[in-house]
């Protein structure tokens, strides 16, 4: 799907909590990138989205509402995801939160797709490749 775009859980949350600061910034972006392809999200982003839900319902309920596809990771990104980690804490990385974002960015990376997310400093860092869309 070379005219799609991973979607980064960061900026659905901003939808799902109609964050002041983020909300229509992320929406003008989401906009943007579906008039350009299809919108992916994939498991990592579905998990952790669904926190923020009480019911799975509901949860399908916005992504059948927003369009969002589900794409699985390919392994290969799997394998660079850990890779990527392990080089992320060897070099003194911190050890909290940031498995998911190894998991997105390594999507990104290898299905050459680009990423909308707010999160810029780790994805340019440990993914110079992804093309991102960011503030």
């Amino acid at each position: 799907m070379p005219d799609a775009t991973l979607v980064d859980t960061n900026v659905l949350l901003d939808l799902v909590t109609d964050d002041p600061i983020w909300a229509a910034w992320s929406v003008q972006q989401l906009d943007a990138a579906s008039v350009r392809g299809p919108l992916l999200i994939n498991d990592i982003v579905y998990a952790e989205l669904s926190i923020r839900f009480a019911r799975i319902k509901d949860l399908e309920s916005l992504l059948v509402e927003g369009r969002f596809t589900m794409a699985l990771v390919p392994r290969p990104a799997l394998f660079l995801a850990g890779k990527v980690f392990q080089r992320c804490r060897a070099a003194g990385g911190t050890r909290t939160g940031v498995l998911p974002d190894f998991f997105i960015g390594a999507h990104a990376a290898v299905a050459t797709l680009p990423l909308l997310t707010r999160d810029v400093q780790r994805y340019r860092t440990y993914y110079p490749s992804v093309a991102l869309i960011t503030p």
